[in-house]
C-alpha cells in the first residue's frame, strides 16, 4: 500500500509539471512559406523528432514568438493518410453462374473507393474480371469500370493477386463477371479501402549496401528508441522482369518494460512477407503486377534496436537490389498559423505530459493548408534543467524509513517502560 502510494505521488507530481521553453532540450525552427496567408499551416515530422523526443511525442510544443515573449501554440498530429480509410467487407449478392461466368453483385460503401480485393479460394488459376457499375440498382446497364486479371499462381511460385486497380469511383451497385475455372462456390466476398489518400511514408533509414550470404540477400540497421517503422521498400533493377522472393524480417532490442538482463535476454521480434513483379501473358491473360514493400513487425522500444531484412533468392540469382528504406507513416504536424509570425517546435522535457487542445478536438482538415518545413535540430541554447518538484519524501526515500524505524524504537521503549511502571496484579 505505501509503494502504491508513492507511485501515485510521483504520477501527480509529473502530471502537474509545466511547460516552459527554458526547458526543453532540443528545438527547431519552423519555416512557414513567405507567400502563405494566416491559416491552416501542416509540416511533415521526420524521424529525428522520435529519436529525440518522449514516447508518442507527448513532450512536443509548438511555440509562437522568441524568448520571454514565446507563446504556446496549439497543434495536432495526424497521419498522412485519412483515419477514416477503413477496410469494409463486403458480402456478393445474387452469386451464381451465366453460361462460361461466375456472376455477382455487391452494395458499395459511401464514398468513393478504387482498388477492390476479391475473396477467392480457387487455387491454381488465371481469370479475367469484367466490372460495371451503376448508382442504383437499376441491373448490369451502367458504367464499364474495366477487365481486370486475376490469378493464383503460388504452385508456380509465381504469388498471387485478387486485387482490381478499379478506376476510382463512387458508384453504390457493382456487378462482376469472372470467366475461367472459379466456381460460384469459390467466391466468399470482396473488401475495399474508401479513398480519399494513398497513404504516404517518410523514410526513417536507408541502405545501398547488401551482403550476400548463401542464398540470401541481407541488410541491416540501427534504428533510434521510440522510432516507429512501418514498412520496408525494396528498389529492385528491371531485371530480371518476374520473381516472386520471401521476406524475412528480424529486429533484436529491448521491448518496453523488459529490461535488458542475462537472466532474461530480449528475444528477437520477426515477421515474413513477399517480394513480387510480374510481367507476362498467360493463357491470353496479359498480367501487370508488382509489389515491391513489405509490412514491419511493431513493438514499443525502450532502446535502440538493430534491424536484419533478408530476402530468399532460393536457387535463383540474387536481385539487383539497390536500395531498402525502412519507412514510417507520414505524420503531420497542423496549426494555425499567424502571417509573418515566426515559429518553433520544441521537445526533449520528459516531465511533460501530453497536451490538450480544443484545436486537436475541434480540427477539421483543410485541402489547402500552407506547407511548411522543419529546420535542422539544434540543442536549446537557454535550457535549465528542470528543478526537482517531487515532495520531500520521494526525493530522499531512505529518511522515510530511517523516520519510521526512530518511531518503532521510539515506541518501543515507551512500552518497555510502561510495562515495568505498571503495578503488579495481585
Amino acid at each position: 500500500m505505501l509503494m502504491h502510494g508513492r507511485v501515485v505521488v510521483v504520477l501527480l507530481a509529473l502530471a502537474a509539471a509545466t511547460p516552459n521553453v527554458k526547458y526543453f532540450r532540443y528545438e527547431r525552427g519552423v519555416d512557414v512559406q513567405a507567400s502563405a496567408k494566416a491559416g491552416q499551416t501542416c509540416a511533415v515530422l521526420d524521424a529525428g523528432i522520435f529519436a529525440h523526443a518522449a514516447p508518442g511525442l507527448t513532450d512536443m510544443r509548438l511555440y509562437r514568438g522568441t524568448g520571454s515573449e514565446a507563446q504556446e501554440t496549439p497543434f495536432v498530429i495526424r497521419e498522412a493518410a485519412s483515419a477514416e480509410q477503413q477496410q469494409h467487407e463486403i458480402a456478393p449478392l445474387n452469386l451464381g453462374r451465366k453460361g462460361p461466368h461466375t456472376t455477382f453483385e455487391a452494395v458499395m460503401p459511401e464514398g468513393r473507393y478504387s482498388d477492390v480485393e476479391l475473396d477467392i479460394s480457387a487455387k491454381d488459376f488465371i481469370a479475367s474480371v469484367a466490372v460495371t457499375g451503376a448508382p442504383d440498382e437499376s441491373g448490369h446497364e451502367g458504367t464499364e469500370l474495366g477487365l481486370f486479371t486475376i490469378f493464383d499462381l503460388t504452385g508456380q511460385k509465381l504469388g498471387r493477386s485478387m486485387v482490381l486497380h478499379l478506376p476510382e469511383s463512387d458508384l453504390k451497385y457493382l456487378y462482376f463477371s469472372i470467366d475461367g475455372a472459379v466456381k460460384p462456390e469459390d467466391v466468399h466476398g470482396l473488401s475495399v479501402e474508401r479513398v480519399p489518400a494513398k497513404r504516404q511514408y517518410v523514410t526513417v533509414a536507408d541502405t545501398n549496401q547488401v551482403a550476400q550470404k548463401g542464398k540470401q540477400t541481407v541488410a541491416t540497421f540501427k534504428v533510434p528508441a521510440h522510432v516507429p517503422v512501418e514498412r520496408i521498400e525494396f528498389v529492385v533493377g528491371d531485371q530480371p522482369a518476374n520473381f516472386s522472393r520471401d521476406v524475412t524480417v528480424k529486429v533484436q532490442a529491448v521491448p518496453a518494460g523488459k529490461p535488458n538482463t542475462e537472466e532474461e535476454p530480449p528475444q528477437p521480434v520477426e515477421s515474413s512477407g513477399n517480394l513480387l513483379r510480374l510481367h507476362t501473358t498467360r493463357e491470353g491473360h496479359k498480367i501487370d503486377e508488382e509489389d515491391l514493400a513489405v509490412g514491419a513487425p511493431w513493438v514499443n522500444f525502450d532502446a535502440g534496436s538493430t534491424w536484419t531484412v533478408t530476402v530468399d533468392n532460393g536457387d535463383d540469382a540474387p536481385l539487383a537490389i539497390t536500395d531498402v528504406k525502412l519507412e514510417m507513416t507520414a505524420r503531420r504536424l497542423c496549426f494555425d498559423a499567424q502571417a509573418g509570425a515566426q515559429y518553433s517546435l520544441m521537445y526533449g522535457d520528459t516531465a511533460l505530459a501530453a497536451p490538450r487542445y480544443d484545436y486537436a478536438t475541434l480540427f477539421a482538415p483543410d485541402a489547402h493548408a500552407a506547407v511548411a518545413t522543419l529546420g535542422a535540430e539544434k540543442e536549446n541554447p537557454a535550457r535549465e534543467a528542470r528543478p526537482d518538484e517531487r515532495p520531500f519524501t520521494e526525493k530522499h526515500p531512505g529518511l522515510l524509513w530511517v523516520a519510521l524505524i526512530a518511531v518503532v524504537a521510539v515506541l518501543g521503549v515507551v512500552a518497555v517502560r510502561t510495562a515495568k511502571s505498571s503495578p503488579k496484579a495481585g
